[in-house]
């Protein structure tokens, strides 16, 4: 071997830290956040970290702009995918009741520096999202006030002409933030309280809207004279949906706050099914009222719903529904102002983040370090940066992590479980999981004669590959691909038969059965048509959002091999010459005991936040 080239025994040690899974030992034990968040509480925050601005101001820009009044449609779309993705999303919230979202199941199932990336991307976009909240808000408020802080700025300060910047320095934008941020430092308590109060604002304004929006239709609008219902065709409202996507994100807060809820494993279920139920629906309800009151072609993009009543003559409606968007989008960016620094502070306890963010202030019992940096920064970004180039980013960051999430699930269900966990009574004699089921051996019994897991891992390969194939030849096989109607029907048939046969090859096998909490049904069609419809939306987004996307993710590769690797706690668990262990989901699990069954003892800070 050529001097200076890394031995073979060298590059699978660094590809095993890569793939290092994390091991939690009584997760729950010493933990400094308390649980006193009910299933009321979670779905408020949920609905909360939902309905904002998608609702009060972009679904007129996706209406005028994307797909006419069939945003209905794009609507569904992005609601399907979203149920999908948090259908998988419950079934670890309610395994794993701690504090860390898709970042700890990814780490949990996949390995370190694919969680890594995952929570790098979740930074990513609680940073955009408040950012774009505080933005609107400030609009929306400049709105009632006449324009006259802006009007103000402008003449003291001068008009910005620069791409992606605002047009002047938005520093009602930044003070909303950090007022934001001081009400998340008062505690869990006060936050949950002030959700309550926007989340019911919120749902009452939308109640309004769709009452007296049905009331002034006008089913004209949506007839051939107008433009018809989808003017831009499947391709607009593919887009729409791709776009409206991120409106649906809410219920990651939930999932992140599950260690201060007082029954995750109901809780966490039970919140994002209602929550997500609300949020699609007032949003299908909502966005009809729309474009049945006006022309979807004659939309003010700025002002949205409130442009609509405005139009029929309505101003004192309008006013309310300026009001309530105000407080949607306080309820929202309240909702990640608070999710955020316990995402940091999840990634710092694990070393791989710098240790500082894992502080948690003695009395309030809040990653206080998280808050005061990441609000800041947030608070910088909304002074500085246009709204539209805020949200050209939010949906690629969200897509991203609910691929893995469909893939975690996958892998996990077909993972083998040791023998103290506890599994379906019906079955006892079946065999392990990943092997494949004794009636179909007769059969398929060229996959017999693989190892225990083989067979998954290269169908769920498969699966990957195949579903990004299909969807590249859907969005661009006739058009920036040019393929002829041959070749477009040949990779089409040859990308579906690979998919079919690899969710055949993975249901060929047995899988975890456990009772005692949600599991997603249908493993392994729900979570592969999740991974297919996410990676199509993805397709569907800008050149311009893959570009931020890649300078964002190599400042995380950047950060992740300079620090985090050195600095995981997984790293300084292992001994020189010695492997990490790939511990399942279920052995989590079957460590983790409720606060009041768990005897006292001194709390473990070695995977906690730290406090003085």
């Amino acid at each position: 071997m050529a001097r200076g080239l890394p031995s073979t025994a060298g590059l699978v040690r660094f590809c095993q830290k890569l793939n290092r899974l994390k091991t939690l030992k009584e997760p729950t034990r010493g933990t400094s956040l308390q649980r006193h968040l009910t299933t009321l509480d979670l779905t408020l925050l949920g609905v909360g970290g939902t309905v904002g601005v998608a609702l009060f101001v972009f679904t007129g820009t996706v209406a005028k702009e994307m797909a006419g009044p069939a945003v209905l449609v794009s609507f569904i779309v992005a609601a399907v995918a979203s149920l999908l993705a948090a259908l998988c999303y419950a079934e670890f919230g309610a395994h794993v009741p701690y504090m860390g979202s898709a970042y700890l199941f990814t780490y949990l199932s996949v390995g370190e520096l694919w969680a890594f990336l995952i929570g790098w991307n979740v930074l990513l976009q609680c940073l955009f999202v408040g950012a774009a909240m505080a933005s609107a808000c400030s609009s929306y408020l400049d709105v009632i006030f006449g324009h006259s802080i802006r009007s103000f700025t402008e003449a003291h300060v001068g008009i910005w002409r620069v791409p992606f910047l605002a047009q002047y320095p938005d520093f009602l934008a930044a003070g909303i933030i950090l007022l934001v941020s001081a009400f998340i430092f008062c505690g869990a308590r006060v936050t949950s309280w002030l959700n309550r109060a926007f989340s019911a604002i919120t749902l009452v304004v939308i109640l309004f809207i769709i009452i007296l929006g049905c009331v002034l239709a006008r089913p004209h609008n949506w007839s051939t004279e107008e433009g018809g219902f989808a003017p831009f065709g499947f391709s607009g409202i593919m887009a729409g949906a791709a776009t409206c996507f991120y409106t649906f994100v809410g219920f990651d807060v939930i999932v992140a706050s599950s260690a201060e809820a007082q029954n995750p494993k109901r809780a966490v279920p039970m919140a994002i099914t209602i929550s997500l139920g609300l949020v699609a629906g007032a949003y299908i309800l909502v966005s009809t009222a729309l474009t049945l009151m006006v022309p979807w072609h004659s939309l003010d993009p700025d002002l949205g719903l409130a442009d609509a009543f405005y139009q029929r003559g309505y101003s004192w409606a309008g006013f309310i529904v300026v009001a309530g968007s105000i407080c949607a989008m306080n309820g929202i960016l309240l909702s990640y102002v608070f999710y955020l620094p316990r995402m940091v502070c999840a990634m710092a306890t694990d070393g791989l983040f710098f240790q500082v963010f894992a502080y948690v202030h003695p009395w309030t019992q809040v990653p206080v370090v998280g808050i005061l940096v990441f609000g800041v920064l947030m608070a910088f970004l909304a002074l500085l940066l246009d709204v539209e180039a805020l949200v050209q980013f939010l949906s690629i960051g969200t897509l991203l992590p609910y691929t893995c999430l469909g893939i975690s699930i996958i892998g996990l269900r077909f993972q083998k479980v040791p023998p103290s966990s506890s599994l379906d009574p019906a079955s006892p004699v079946c065999p392990e999981p990943g092997q494949l089921r004794p009636a179909l051996r007769p059969y398929l019994g060229f996959l017999g004669g693989c190892r225990p897991g083989a067979a998954v891992a290269w169908a769920l390969g498969v699966l990957v590959a195949s579903a990004i194939t299909l969807d590249c030849v859907l969005v661009f096989g006739d058009s920036a691909l040019h393929l002829p109607l041959w070749g477009y029907t040949l990779l089409l048939l040859l990308s579906s038969v690979m998919f079919l046969l690899s969710l055949l090859v993975l249901g060929a096998h047995q899988q975890q059965r456990q009772q005692d909490t949600f599991q997603v049904p249908l493993v392994p069609l729900t979570p592969a048509l999740s991974i297919l419809l996410n990676i199509f939306l993805m397709l569907h987004l800008s050149s311009l959002a893959w570009l931020c996307f890649s300078i964002w993710m190599l400042i995380g590769l950047a950060v992740y091999f300079g620090y985090g690797i050195r600095h995981s706690k997984e790293n300084q668990r292992q001994r020189p010459g010695l492997t990490a262990t790939r511990s399942s989901l279920e052995e989590t699990v079957q460590a983790w005991q409720p606060p009041s069954q768990a005897p006292a003892q001194e709390p473990d800070r070695t995977d906690q936040p730290t406090s003085p």
